[in-house]
């Protein structure tokens, strides 16, 4: 008897996971559009988008996430430039949901001059720890800084690149990992620099939501990422505090990642 309901707790379990990633890929874009020019790349600002689950994305695409614009692109798995749509990750496809990269591209070019389009590189990997990005190592089958470098490449061929959006720490919010935070950051960001060949580079961070499970070490990661903020002139913190969960005290839901999207925007508008 206790042996069945075991069994059957487990179908259930099953049988619900594969009822929320079904209904997160609900409105998925079935095809993408790729494109028929050459673009000119004199007029393509880019902007990468790294860190680990928040910024991959983990809320459920909905019909407005997936309506193209002409001046906004992205890269499909195989590194093709395509006409964007949500959702622009691919690297963990049980996981991957809406991201921040539309809203924050929609709302750029609506302050920008109509000659200039956006492209979007996806380059976040959920679970993935800033010493992970550091030591190039392999997570959820990416090797991490070296797959960075490679979309970095991309969008030298394609683009100028203008920014970096970053939002990581979750995995790095433990007894450990808290005081080494923010000179990783300094590493890390330098190493994205260099290799991009931008000193001054604008790096975007977010921060840690304030529905965690374990708000006191979140906190302490956020306090990180504002004394380096505040080291790093060419660098701003996207405030997350009023945004909400998706119900699991860890990712955002939908309409934050949308706010999220549209507050990095702003930040960048705000100081360049």
């Amino acid at each position: 008897m206790i042996r069945n309901l075991i069994l059957l707790a487990i179908i259930l379990s099953v049988s619900s996971s594969y009822k929320i990633v079904a209904e997160r890929k609900n409105h998925f874009s079935k095809r993408t559009k790729g494109l028929s020019n050459n673009i000119n790349k004199e007029n393509v600002w880019v902007f990468i988008m790294a860190g680990q689950s928040n910024m991959a994305g983990r809320g459920i695409v909905e019909p407005e996430d997936t309506v193209p614009d002409k001046r906004i692109f992205s890269i499909n798995k195989d590194g093709q430039v395509i006409i964007a749509k949500e959702p622009l990750h691919f690297y963990e496809p049980e996981r991957t949901g809406l991201d921040c990269g539309l809203s924050f591209a929609k709302t750029l070019i609506t302050q920008i001059p109509d000659s200039i389009s956006v492209l979007i590189i996806p380059t976040a990997v959920g679970g993935s720890s800033i010493r992970q990005w550091l030591g190039d190592s392999v997570f959820r089958n990416v090797k991490l800084f070296s797959n960075f470098l490679a979309k970095v490449e991309i969008a030298k061929q394609n683009g100028i690149i203008k920014g970096i959006l970053w939002h990581q720490g979750e995995s790095d919010a433990n007894e450990k990992n808290i005081p080494l935070h923010k000179e990783r950051l300094h590493l890390l960001f330098s190493k994205f620099r260099t290799e991009i060949g931008n000193n001054e580079l604008p790096i975007l961070i977010g921060e840690l939501g304030s529905f965690s499970n374990n708000p006191a070490d979140f906190n302490l990661i956020n306090k990180a990422i504002h004394d380096y903020a505040a080291e790093d002139k060419n660098s701003a913190v996207i405030s997350t505090k009023d945004l909400k969960d998706k119900g699991d005290h860890l990712h955002f839901d939908s309409e934050g990642q949308r706010i999220m999207g549209k507050r990095f925007a702003k930040a960048y508008l705000t100081m360049y």
